[in-house]
């Protein structure tokens, strides 16, 4: 196992974690480059939900695939370029979205955009763990967490605001416009993200383990099957909870979507509570409690006559609870990755784990889209809660692992 590295001062790290945020930022901003203009695509293009839907398969599919095999270039080449690559594809994905001309064209911005989007974790987390002084590294997950949430909370505003004024077609070229600064800041500030010099080789020497070692390894196993199990819960959320809310306590539409909205602020307030609390050690069972509790708080959902007015803060408190669960988690993912491979595999273990994440948005839908088609709206809440269960039986399975690896 590699020594830590030093403490840096306070200004560098800040500077890496600001750089690594808005890379994130961006990375999740063009999650949605395709959704928020689907009713625009669609009435062009002729196209079903089904049609329009299926895009975003293709997005996650290909950065699923993507993810795990970004991991082995970030090793080889270094976190700046393989980021660098991600912000291209972005960019030209937006340039032939403003150009389309029909549903293949869409798909192949699809694919694009999931290959651009493939390479940001590993390639983050990379930077973080070798840049970030180990007492701040709780503090950089928590920013990296809410820099995502930002993106996505931007991206619909940003882009149906434009299209609603000047067309899709223009949206999609402020989107290439947005990649592009995003790109120019990252190339102007490319010194502080790189490597030092020699230093890839010199982990390569001080640790030299078969490129797939990190495969026969139990934790990081467990590691993608707990990413896996919590983004198909969240997965779940994000696409059924305003129908559900609808359905189970007679919302409005408008009165749904404000809960989802409060789920996902609550969530961004966890992630900044939790990047203190998972600093204090023991990050198994500040997941276990927090997962727990949100689990309870969905089944509560489920089961129980709640009046309409607590739906609202019910899902906020489920949306914090999961947030404060995101730094321990990465923080676990560091531990699987360092106690027997070092920070040579740094990219491999992170893509490959977060490949469970893509996986788990992709197949989302059509675990629960039958439940839902089927009006079981409360089958649904006590499906997002038993797999949260299932997530936190993982965590301390992750955490046994690795201590055993480290003894």
């Amino acid at each position: 196992m590699t020594a830590s590295p030093a403490v840096v001062p306070p200004n560098r790290d800040f500077e890496v974690v600001s750089l690594i945020g808005c890379a994130h930022g961006v990375s999740h901003f063009f999650h949605l480059l395709l959704p928020p203009l689907f009713p625009w695509l669609m009435k062009d293009f002729a196209l079903s939900f089904t049609g329009i839907g299926a895009t975003m398969t293709v997005f996650f599919v290909v950065s699923a695939i993507g993810q795990a095999l970004a991991g082995f270039l970030v090793d080889r080449y270094g976190a700046a370029r393989v980021l660098g690559s991600g912000i291209g594809c972005f960019l030209v994905a937006s340039l032939l979205l403003s150009v389309a001309d029909g549903y293949a064209g869409l798909v192949v911005v699809a694919a694009l955009a999931g290959l651009g989007n493939s390479v940001f974790h590993p390639a983050d987390f990379t930077v973080l763990n070798r840049h970030v002084s180990p007492p701040r590294l709780s503090y950089a997950f928590s920013i990296h967490g809410l820099s995502g949430n930002l993106g996505w909370a931007l991206a619909p505003v940003f882009m149906t605001g434009i299209a609603a004024t000047a067309g899709w077609r223009v949206a999609a070229l402020a989107a290439a416009g947005l990649a592009a600064l995003a790109l120019v800041l990252l190339f102007w500030r490319r010194r502080t993200l790189a490597d030092p010099p020699n230093s890839l080789q010199a982990l390569d020497v001080a640790t030299p383990a078969p490129l797939l070692a990190f495969l026969r390894s139990p934790a990081v196993w467990l590691c993608f099957a707990f990413f896996f199990l919590i983004t198909t819960a969240f997965g779940a959320i994000q696409n059924f909870a305003t129908p559900i809310l609808q359905n189970l306590y007679g919302l409005s539409l408008a009165a749904g979507a404000t809960a989802l909205s409060a789920y996902l602020a609550g969530g961004a307030g966890g992630i900044l509570t939790g990047g203190f609390l998972a600093r204090k050690g023991d990050q198994e069972r500040l997941i276990a409690a927090a997962l727990g509790t949100g689990a309870l708080l969905a089944v509560a959902l489920a089961t129980l006559p709640l009046p309409a007015w607590s739906v609202l803060p019910v899902m906020a408190c489920i949306g914090f609870c999961t947030g404060i669960a995101g730094p321990s988690r990465d923080l676990l993912v560091r531990r699987a990755a360092t106690s027997r491979f070092g920070q040579a595999a740094y990219g491999r273990v992170y893509g490959f784990v977060y490949s469970g994440l893509d996986l788990g948005l992709a197949l989302a839908p059509l675990v629960f889209g039958g439940l839902m088609d089927r009006g079981r709206f409360a089958a649904v809440l006590i499906g997002i809660a038993a797999l949260q269960g299932m997530a936190i039986v993982t965590a301390f399975r992750v955490g046994g692992v690795t201590r055993q690896a480290a003894a």
